[in-house]
């Protein structure tokens, strides 16, 4: 059983949102919620901590309340988060109690990761010192400086990033350290084991796990949420 991180401290500014994109509805509840009961749903996770903003603290106790209804024995834990995904995750390994081996961490905006991705990915953490899920890109890339095409990578080499990723959680702490010692800022967390010269291996990602950033996406997740209900 390996515990769960998941970083919820976005804004809603391209959502065009006032508030926090991860709680404004998706159906029948907020897009946080259906998240959290995915990765519920996989029974591979021994904890799920959410990492937000002061401000978000009632509302995560009103989705908590919710889930632990249907789901009375879920572990589910808050911790206050940084300016940055990077601090926030910071703040995250730090809560989480150290004796653990492994850690996974997933993004609050990607509700539609099924319960299977969380199962394999904690499969395959057991082998291996950090992964992620991800999926071959499917478009032809272009390198672009001022506006104009500069060259066209490898297709074949290309793969997006999604969550959930897994690691080491000694190393992972470590790199952190050494990132804040640096001053590097990434994006993800696979990215600092980049840094720091440690293997992140691949495992299949899911078409349909996209990240809610957009109105659009939003719109996206109801049409493929509608269509597992039926």
């Amino acid at each position: 059983m390996t515990p769960l991180l998941i970083p919820a401290a976005g804004s809603g500014k391209r959502m065009g949102s006032d508030r926090n994109k991860l709680l404004l509805p998706l159906l029948d509840q907020p897009i946080l919620q259906w998240t959290i009961e995915a990765a519920i749903a996989s029974k591979s996770l021994s904890s799920i901590t959410i990492i937000g903003q002061p401000w978000d603290y009632e509302a995560f106790c009103q989705i908590k309340a919710q889930i632990l209804v249907r789901s009375p024995e879920a572990k589910l834990t808050w911790v206050e988060g940084g300016a940055t995904r990077q601090i926030s995750v910071a703040n995250g390994l730090r809560s989480l109690d150290q004796s653990q081996i492994k850690v996974l961490i997933h993004d609050g905006a990607r509700c539609l990761a099924t319960p299977e991705l969380f199962e394999r990915c904690a499969r395959q953490l057991a082998k291996n010192l950090g992964l992620i899920a991800a999926i071959p890109v499917k478009d032809t890339i272009k390198i672009v400086q001022n506006g104009v095409t500069v060259s066209t990578p490898d297709r074949q080499q290309l793969w997006a990033a999604q969550t959930p990723q897994g690691f080491n959680l000694a190393e992972l702490i470590s790199a952190h350290a050494i990132a804040k010692t640096q001053g590097w800022e990434v994006t993800d967390d696979a990215a600092l084991f980049e840094k720091v010269n440690l293997p992140v291996a691949i495992v299949m990602g899911e078409e349909t796990n996209l990240k809610i950033t957009t109105p659009q996406d939003l719109k996206i997740a109801e049409f493929i949420l509608r269509e597992r209900c039926h």
